[in-house]
């Protein structure tokens, strides 16, 4: 077999032959019903964006009448009928998408990948736009950008054609000729508006299952939220202003604006759910983002009036056509909620030389996550209304009961966060306190791990990591990742790590400390090749301490808590769970409508159009704090009761203990120092020289 085909894993044995036929046998099956899956999902997914893009135009709204007309007199009326086509589809994949990751399992042999003589071309990769409004565009998201420019055209002037068709059907004044046309335009982008606000949901649910599905971790997708609600939001302004420019010409607009009809669009509810996405909208501008975060942050939970006033102002039939993705996201926005409550133990803590922390945190043995992932951090004694994100800087595989994070002090919150450790650090040394009560503590949420689905730094043989400062901390985890797969034998592709770091001054080398290479890996000179190249950028020559500067760490402290490791409760982590989360909510849903169909709907004849949408999102909201919840109390009590097992054959971490390492007796006879110098090279005033560099 060729080289380049071989898995990296070890060649059975003879006894164990029949074993490994089973398991090919089986991993056959589970090849076919991913293929399967994928299939399905993409014809559906296909047959769904059609639909959508053709709805504007006479052939998508003549397939929509005619599916009304069929579908609309079931049990669920105009409503189903309406969720089944716009909504079903994107729930649909959701459930295929779940039982597809629950078959293709946690477990990844890597291939070596054959050599190619030429450059590969990727469209997830590939940069297309690299300065511009929309940043770093590659070929995918370029096509998508065409995709919908070209839809935005064909709608709108689809529309206008209807409109003028639509205009001989209404008997008027050529007076108020003009202001029927406005309004019926402004008709038409209110639709346009609501087309987008189909996909604006499904990129911030951040343990979404297609995002999963596809690959792209939620900060990556964040980008297309943000598109997206730009869009929207210009076509319901356009939506709104049609309409107060025609009532004004008619000296109806106060009249019209406080109109709450019980049959029909109510427009008073669509006033308020406009201005509610008027202010996010404001506010989520770039320069606001950027200098007043927390006014965009606080204005952006907004979100809950423009979805409610929404369903008011449209009905439920209406507003089905948006209510997939809104699903979706209330359904990662609980399990988030979940998560958060919890208390997480900070096993230590410790502040760096160079004005940057380290806090380690407690989690389950039975967490999965990748080496690329990230946590949202809460710290109750500064805010308890502030999330941060910050990099995981540890590897799965450094300890079963252990999560570590670097914190850069730059703001007011890293600010404070260093003064409560120095506060800590005074009251352990001093031991003064008249009471255990008045020790100072810190009490912290997380919420995640989160991050790529595929570890992608374990499919290359070579690998160039390029950081600047604190952006060193995610390369750690990728490091520390390889090392303990090569100490350990398991499958790991790369043979040559080039790490290329510039920092300003050379106090951060004392980041160094946060990986202990060779007590990960004593012997890893024979199984990886790892270069790391730091380039000091405002200095000209070391100074006499920075021979030592990578060991020079202030002690860690140890804070008194009483909580517990981080909750297992995140959309990315067990398959298993987060499906069956899904699955019991959706069907949940289904039939919370179907009951309130059957026995209050129906049966009392309810036709009020905004309060059907009110008792629509009441049961999105009550199916997934019931069936979802169930899930939630059951997954919980499993998580508590494998993380007893699992740590019972192991020794768990305390509070106030930091996990053991293990050492050897290779480690012990090695030369640490040395050994450190051998792959790292540190150059002062100069910027890194990638042509001359890179040389993998």
């Amino acid at each position: 077999m060729d080289e380049h085909e071989t898995p990296l894993l070890p060649k059975p044995s003879s006894s164990s032959s029949s074993s490994s036929s089973s398991s090919s046998s089986s991993s056959m099956v589970a090849s076919s019903l991913k293929w399967i899956l994928k299939v399905v999902m993409s014809v559906i997914f296909v047959a769904w964006v059609v639909f959508l893009l053709m709805y504007p135009g006479k052939l998508g709204d003549g397939f929509l009448t005619k599916w009304r007309e069929v579908s609309s007199k079931t049990l669920f009326g105009t409503a189903g009928s309406m969720f089944l086509i716009f909504s079903g589809p994107i729930l649909v994949i959701s459930v295929l998408a779940s039982l597809y990751l629950i078959i293709a399992g946690e477990e990844k042999v890597f291939t070596k990948k054959k050599i190619s003589k030429f450059p590969r071309f990727r469209l997830w990769t590939f940069p297309v736009l690299v300065d511009g409004p929309f940043g770093v565009v590659s070929a995918a998201e370029f096509l998508g950008i065409m995709i919908f420019s070209i839809f935005f055209l064909w709608a709108i002037y689809a529309y206008t054609l209807r409109n003028l068709n639509l205009l001989d059907l209404f008997h008027v004044l050529p007076k108020d000729r003009s202001t029927l046309l406005l309004e019926i335009t402004g008709l038409r982008f209110g639709m346009i508006g609501l087309l987008c606000m189909v996909f604006l949901f499904l990129p911030i649910s951040r343990g979404s299952i297609l995002l999963r599905l596809i690959d792209i971790p939620f900060e990556h997708a964040t980008k297309y939220h943000v598109w997206l609600g730009h869009i929207t939001m210009a076509f319901f302004s356009l939506h709104g202003l049609c309409y107060v420019v025609g009532w004004m010409m008619r000296g109806q607009l106060l009249e019209m604006i406080f109109e709450w009809k019980a049959i029909g669009i109510a427009v008073f509810p669509g006033v308020i759910s406009l201005v509610a996405g008027l202010l996010m909208w404001v506010t989520s501008l770039h320069y606001v983002r950027k200098y007043y975060f927390e006014l965009f942050f606080y204005t952006h939970q907004l979100y809950i009036v423009f979805v409610v006033f929404l369903a008011l102002h449209v009905g439920d039939f209406i507003f089905s056509i948006v209510a997939g993705g809104i699903f979706l996201f209330i359904l990662d926005r609980f399990l988030r909620f979940c998560q958060s409550r919890r208390t997480v133990d900070v096993i230590s803590a410790k502040s760096l030389p160079c004005g940057t922390l380290e806090l380690v945190l407690s989690k389950p043995p039975n967490m999965r996550y990748n080496a690329l992932s990230f946590v949202f951090l809460q710290v109750r004694e500064l805010s308890w209304l502030q999330w941060h994100p910050f990099s995981v800087s540890s590897s799965p595989l450094d300890g079963n009961h252990h999560v570590a994070v670097l914190i850069k002090v730059l703001g007011c919150w890293t600010a404070k966060l260093r003064d409560r450790l120095s506060k800590l650090y005074e009251a352990e040394n001093q031991d003064q306190l008249l009471s255990p009560q008045s020790y100072p503590k810190i009490t912290t949420c997380v919420e995640g791990p989160y991050g790529h689905e595929s570890p992608y730094h374990l499919t290359y043989e070579n690998l160039v990591l390029v950081a600047g400062g604190i952006g060193i901390s995610p390369f750690f985890a990728i490091l520390s990742d390889i090392l303990h797969r090569k100490r350990d034998g398991k499958a790991c592709l790369p043979k040559k790590v080039l790490v290329i770091w510039a920092i300003k001054n050379s106090d951060e080398l004392s980041l160094l400390s946060a990986i202990d290479i060779p007590s990960i890996c004593p012997s890893f000179s024979h199984k990886l090749k790892l270069e790391i190249n730091i380039y000091v950028t405002r200095q000209s020559e070391p100074l006499l301490e920075d021979g030592l500067v990578h060991k020079i760490v202030n002690p860690s402290v140890k804070p008194r808590t009483n909580g517990c490791p981080m909750s297992v409760l995140v959309g990315t982590g067990d398959n298993i769970w987060s499906g069956l989360y899904l699955i019991a909510s959706t069907i949940g849903f289904i039939s919370m409508i179907t009951l309130l169909d059957i026995f209050y709907i129906n049966k009392y004849n309810i036709t009020t159009w905004w309060y059907k949408g009110l008792l629509f999102v009441v049961c999105m909201v009550a199916s997934v704090l019931i069936f979802g919840g169930s899930v939630v109390v059951f997954w919980h009590l499993w998580g508590h009761k494998t993380s007893e097992v699992e740590a019972s054959g192991h020794k768990k971490v305390g509070s106030n203990q930091e996990e053991p390492q293990n050492a050897s007796a290779e480690l012990k006879s090695l030369d640490t120092e040395d050994d450190i110098q051998s792959f790292i090279t540190t150059r002062y005033g100069t910027r890194p020289d990638f042509k001359g560099t890179i040389s993998l």
